[in-house]
């Protein structure tokens, strides 16, 4: 047994051991993508519009995304398929077909936002076109996901989401009462209005986003294929923390960047976030006349890390479905049409950028895209993750259904409310 828990996940094994920051399992690789240019945008944004009033939503949404990924990882684990492949094996077609099409309308707005706003981010320091900096990273990322294996990418790229500490550290300078900050955690607390809703909305689709179920699931089989597996409740407890760090980091990035945009922009009276600038001045008192640059690096950095994902799971869970060969670790030669999705992804992306949409708007408009997919996606993970003839005894326990299950229904009720609200 101790043998096996060596072999599988390697990465997970050493986790508590030197070298930590080079050996993140796929849970918090998963987790550093979920803080991407558009959820940083949608993250100032409600700190900068209702001061600490969303803060509440972090202590509710961490373990309903912890569910999520955790079934995802779960059925890629026990089964060694991607999510697509299994649906396209235990659900009729049109279900396969529709999860696939949310996927991918959603990933490729979400990916048109984040070269929107890193473009953006760039012309606070460089005067450049916005359109010619969307294309430069567009070019940039496609070529990079065509040549450079993922795994050698992202270590380098994990450096610059460092970044994103900028808006914890600014916790420790800016003049924040903690009690309102406590208060508004814990006690859920705004109007029911469409504004307000049409947030929570947008907060979380960015947290529990389409793309990250397929990634998920594909960043398991990734490393399954590279150590063999048996599977067994040393590797399950194994996955669940990995996953859930990933899930804790990204949502107290959440936390920190509303905590932040309202202790500073709110605080100030910048209600409204038009532009990159109004975002990256949140960052102004630790880094001051250098904001700018400290935003650019973190855009930049989850930028750079989270487009690869956001079309990698495109292509991922087209791939299944059709029984292509797929990996971000093959040539482009060996897997041709995988990579011609990512390559097609981009050039869509590249497409809606023509639509005059502010950066930052675009970015809420991808958030709230995400949120009204996403539950149609989880019902679907939810019905696998229980199903003991898939997977047997590593079904997903009462807990975890229970938990899945409020998610979907939160998720659900989201877009409802925000149709009855005056």
């Amino acid at each position: 047994m101790r043998r096996h828990a060596k072999e599988h996940h390697p990465v997970r094994s050493e986790i508590a051991s030197s070298g930590y920051f080079n050996r993140l399992g796929p849970g918090l690789v998963t987790g550093a993508a979920d803080d991407d240019p558009s959820g940083i945008g949608t993250y100032s944004q409600a700190g900068a519009s209702a001061g600490f009033g969303f803060l509440w939503s972090t202590f509710w949404l961490l373990p309903l995304a912890f569910a999520v990924q955790e079934a995802c990882a779960r059925l890629a684990l026990v089964t060694g398929q991607g999510l697509a492949a299994i649906i396209k094996s235990r659900l009729p077609r049109w279900v396969l077909v529709l999860a696939v099409v949310l996927v991918a309308i959603a990933n490729t707005v979400n990916i048109a936002a984040d070269l929107s706003i890193m473009s953006a981010a760039l012309g606070l320091l460089v005067p450049i076109n916005q359109l010619f900096g969307v294309v430069m990273f567009a070019v940039l990322l496609a070529l990079s996901e065509l040549f450079i294996p993922y795994h050698r990418y992202a270590k380098v790229l994990r450096w610059l989401t460092l970044s994103l500490l900028a808006y914890v550290a600014v916790l420790f300078v800016a003049d924040i009462d903690w009690s309102a900050v406590a208060v508004a955690t814990l006690l859920p607390g705004f109007g029911f209005e469409k504004a307000s809703i049409a947030m929570l909305l947008a907060l979380a689709g960015t947290t529990i986003s389409p793309y990250l179920f397929f990634w998920q699931a594909a960043e398991e089989i990734e490393e399954r294929n590279e150590s063999g597996l048996r599977v067994s409740g040393v590797h399950m407890r194994a996955m669940r923390g990995d996953v859930f760090a990933g899930m804790f980091t990204g949502v107290f990035i959440m936390f920190a960047i509303m905590v932040t945009a309202g202790a500073t922009l709110h605080a100030q009276g910048i209600t409204q976030i038009e532009s990159a600038a109004d975002a990256a001045a949140a960052l102004a008192p630790i880094a001051g006349p250098y904001a700018g640059l400290l935003f650019l690096l973190g855009i930049l950095g989850v930028g750079l890390l989270s487009i690869p994902v956001l079309a990698g799971s495109t292509a991922y869970a087209v791939a299944e479905t059709f029984g292509w060969r797929e990996s971000l670790e093959l040539q482009p030669r060996q897997a041709k049409a995988f990579y011609g999705v990512i390559v097609l992804s981009m050039l869509v992306a590249l497409g809606l950028n023509l639509v005059s949409i502010p950066p930052v708007n675009f970015l809420i408009l991808a958030a709230v895209f995400n949120g009204l997919a996403a539950p149609v996606l989880m019902v679907i993970v939810w019905v696998l993750a229980r199903d003991k003839q898939l997977l047997g005894r590593w079904a997903s326990p009462r807990w975890s259904q229970v938990l899945l299950g409020f998610a979907v229904l939160a998720m659900f009720a989201l877009p409802v409310l925000w149709l009855l609200a005056p």
